[in-house]
């Protein structure tokens, strides 16, 4: 593959990443549909589309995906619906995307892997800024949903490592959406009585699960092969750049200087742990 094509398939899988966070967001502040349903329409969505991707290029869901790596990807999506009906797009992105990377990176610490100076630094530098971002003042965002969204983050982490080596990542991934609409479609039914929609709603949530969710992931996995690992961790720092820019744009959320601070915080001590790592591995 070309690296244009490369940059390509990159840069609009980030855009759909972001635009998940965009989607629900959206979904939550501007219809009727409730977290439970948003959830379970786009876990649904999500399926059907990569099912028909898979199909497309000639493979099978025969036992495809696992129960534990769609309890974390179920986990993933139910607590990120709950959290963005308090939170907005960036402060939710920044949240997720600091909670995933920081999971891999605890993992990996867990597994023996040794961090030097810098990246230490890095790591203290990244949790002090999620520290700086959900710590009580004026423009906090609410600790409930800042937790259900880190929540989310590690579920995600959880799920990126329990996928990684484990075959052909689509149908992986398409196996494992399947594998988690009964749990969704679990969580439906005990938030029955505070389930509400409408046509905008579900709208929104077939556009999340199908296009940012199936085919995101779908252009992801194309472009991955041409990535190097630390690449491909470190592009996806730029999901909450993007998410803050078209919540901004799009849904007139405010940016506040203790989100800018924390941004520049946690996404620079990931980055400097990233780079760190990958300059030790050449």
């Amino acid at each position: 593959m070309s690296r244009s094509r490369v940059f390509l398939f990159t840069a609009l899988a980030m855009i759909a990443f972001a635009g998940n966070s965009l989607l629900c967001r959206a979904a939550l502040k501007q219809t009727r549909i409730d977290a439970a349903t948003f959830t379970l329409i786009r876990i649904v969505s999500g399926a059907l589309c990569l099912g028909i991707i898979v199909q497309i290029r000639k493979g099978t869901l025969h036992n495809a995906g696992s129960w534990l790596s769609a309890l974390a990807l179920f986990g993933y999506a139910a607590l990120f619906s709950f959290a963005y009906l308090r939170l907005t797009a960036g402060t939710g992105a920044l949240l997720l995307f600091g909670a995933v990377q920081a999971t891999m990176i605890f993992w990996a610490l867990r597994k023996g892997e040794r961090l030097d100076a810098k990246q230490l630094m890095g790591l203290l530098l990244a949790v002090a800024g999620l520290v700086a971002l959900v710590f009580p003042g004026l423009t906090a965002p609410p600790l409930g949903a800042a937790l259900l969204m880190l929540g989310a983050g590690i579920a995600w982490g959880v799920y990126s490592l329990r996928g990684k080596g484990g075959g052909d990542p689509l149908r992986a991934t398409a196996g494992n959406f399947l594998h988690a609409v009964p749990l969704a479609v679990l969580l439906s039914l005990v938030m029955l009585r505070s389930s509400n929609f409408d046509r905008a709603g579900i709208g929104y949530a077939v556009a999340s699960g199908a296009l940012a969710s199936g085919i995101g992931y779908a252009i992801w996995y194309t472009a991955l092969p041409a990535l190097k690992a630390s690449g491909a961790a470190t592009v996806q720092l730029s999901v909450p750049v993007l998410a803050a820019a078209g919540g901004i744009a799009l849904l007139g959320e405010p940016i506040t200087l203790r989100f800018v601070i924390a941004s520049i915080a946690v996404l620079g001590g990931i980055a400097l742990v990233l780079f760190e790592r990958r300059t030790a591995a050449s």
